[in-house]
Parts: structure tokens; C-alpha cells; sequence
């Protein structure tokens, strides 16, 4: 099997690294098993039946480019097992790790009380947030309601609806009034140019969770614009903006971005304060 996807040439950055990575996950998703697998699992002798349906999904994922969390459906994020489908984006990005740090040393995780998670689709960062902070309450924020049906079943599944809010909202516009020690987003960044090029893998996701405009900016700007008025004092803003990252530095080189590193790969995100945001509103404006 990995040798037939190996040979086809895939694309991979949804979930998986690489032939070996797919078969694998195919597996462990046959065996009702969760990865990685096993020595012992890798040597158990799979029935006719299991291996047929084992190679049915790998053909599917040759055949129709489909990345194997949509054949799965399940996806584990900062730890969490997560049910994904076609309504959400494939929970990737490097944010996780920063989560998984309790965002430190940026903020002191013992204050954080309140966190709004904007463009959350299937609910992975909401939900990560709320686990790395026990004591937090968290808005799970996107305009999408077909993607908020797969985060409310995630927020059920990790029985963490005492603290975690659905919400539809095109950014901030249902959130009025609220003010979070954390903002963060991984929203749609991808420019128009950039969309046309996509590997065919991608076009089995939501387009609006990519989509951004003739430049990749156009949510990326509503926050910016608007993420002072709802953050707390010494509150942050943390925005996955990825290959666009070029874009924002080029536009916007007066404003202070701390750009993060990840040890796990991955990159283009950037932090801000309340208190940068702020200062930098002339700097901010120039994005139209």
C-alpha cells in the first residue's frame, strides 16, 4: 500500500507527512486503533475483509486526491481526538504547539480567564485552549454554521460544553461587549493567485476557510482593525497568516509582529499585544 501511494505522487501537509505516514493512519483507522502504531500492531495479521477495506480507502485517496482525515474522519490535534469532515479545514496548523505551551512566555497562564477562538471551524484551537487552561472560558467563533455543527459535536465528544461556546459570527460582529485575555485565529489567508495553484488536495476543503481575496488579507485585516477593542489589557493576538506572511511584512513593516518559531515545523504566525495594536492603528489603516 504505501508503495502504491508512493508512486502516485501525492500531496501531503493535511494531517500527514508522507506515503509512509498515510498508510499508516489508514491502518491504525482499520484496526479501530488510535496512532501511532505499535510494533505488535504493525505484525498483527489483518482478515481479508479489513485489508480490502484498508486498500478501498488508499485507492480512494490516489484516485480522488482525498487526504486521508477526510477517509478517517478523525484527526488528533495538540492531543485531542477530533471528528473532521468535509465542513472544516483539516486541523494543521502550528498553533498547537504554542497552545500547548499555555502561551508562554508572552502571558501568565494563572490570569487567563476568558479566550475567543475566531474562524474556529471543526473547534481544534477552541478546544486545545480549553484544555491547556482549565479555568478559561472560550468562544468558538465562525461565520460558517455548517462548520459549527462539526465543532459542536467535537465540544459534546470532549464534553467540554460547560466551557466552550459555539458561536456564528462573521469575526467580531456577534461578540459585542467581549473582552479575552487571548485572541487567536488561523483564518482564511490564502490570495486569489495562490488559490488557482492549490495541489488538488485542496479542493476537498471548505473553500471560504481558504479564500482571502485578491491578496490573502481580507480577514486578516478585521482583526487587526479589531482586536484591540475586544482584547483585556496585556491581552494578546495570535494570527496564523502562512505564506502571506511576506504580504504582511512587506505592507506592514512599521508594526512590532513578534514572528513565532516552532520546533515542529511551521510558521507564519505572528503575535501582537492590546497594547501594540493600539499604538499601531496609523500603521494599520494602510491595509485599506
Amino acid at each position: 500500500m504505501t508503495q502504491r501511494l508512493r508512486r502516485a505522487q501525492l500531496h501531503y501537509g493535511h494531517g500527514t507527512l508522507d506515503a509512509g505516514d498515510d498508510a499508516a493512519a489508514l491502518l491504525a483507522h482499520g484496526l479501530g486503533v488510535p496512532p501511532p502504531l505499535s510494533a505488535a500492531q504493525l505484525r498483527r495479521r489483518a482478515s481479508p475483509a479489513l485489508t480490502a477495506a484498508v486498500l478501498a480507502l488508499a485507492e480512494r485517496r490516489v484516485r480522488e486526491r482525498v487526504p486521508v482525515v477526510y477517509l478517517t474522519r478523525q484527526c488528533w490535534y495538540a492531543g485531542l481526538p477530533l471528528y473532521i469532515d468535509e465542513r472544516v479545514l483539516i486541523p494543521r496548523s502550528p498553533i498547537a504547539e504554542l497552545v500547548e505551551q499555555r502561551f508562554a512566555p508572552w502571558i501568565d497562564a494563572a490570569r487567563v480567564r476568558r479566550i475567543a477562538d475566531i474562524g474556529t471551524g471543526s473547534g481544534c484551537i477552541a478546544l486545545a485552549c480549553a484544555r491547556a487552561f482549565p479555568r478559561a472560558r472560550v468562544d468558538a467563533a465562525d461565520i460558517d454554521a455548517r462548520a459549527l455543527e462539526v465543532a459542536q459535536l467535537n465540544i459534546r465528544r470532549l464534553r467540554l460544553g460547560r466551557r466552550v461556546r459555539a458561536v456564528q459570527s462573521d469575526h467580531f460582529a456577534a461578540l459585542a461587549g467581549q473582552r479575552y485575555d487571548i485572541i487567536v485565529s488561523n483564518p482564511p489567508y490564502v490570495g486569489r493567485r495562490e488559490m488557482a495553484g492549490l495541489p488538488a488536495e485542496y479542493r476537498h476543503e471548505p473553500r471560504g476557510a481558504l479564500a482571502a481575496g485578491a491578496d490573502g488579507l481580507d480577514s486578516v485585516r478585521v482583526l487587526l482593525r479589531q482586536a484591540a477593542r475586544h482584547l483585556q489589557p496585556g491581552g494578546l493576538l495570535v494570527v496564523e497568516v502562512g505564506n502571506t506572511e511576506t504580504t504582511v511584512r512587506r505592507r506592514l513593516g512599521q508594526v512590532p509582529f513578534l514572528w513565532l518559531q516552532f520546533s515542529r515545523g511551521g510558521g507564519g504566525v505572528f503575535l501582537l499585544t492590546r497594547e501594540q495594536l493600539q499604538s499601531a492603528r496609523a500603521e494599520l489603516s494602510v491595509l485599506g
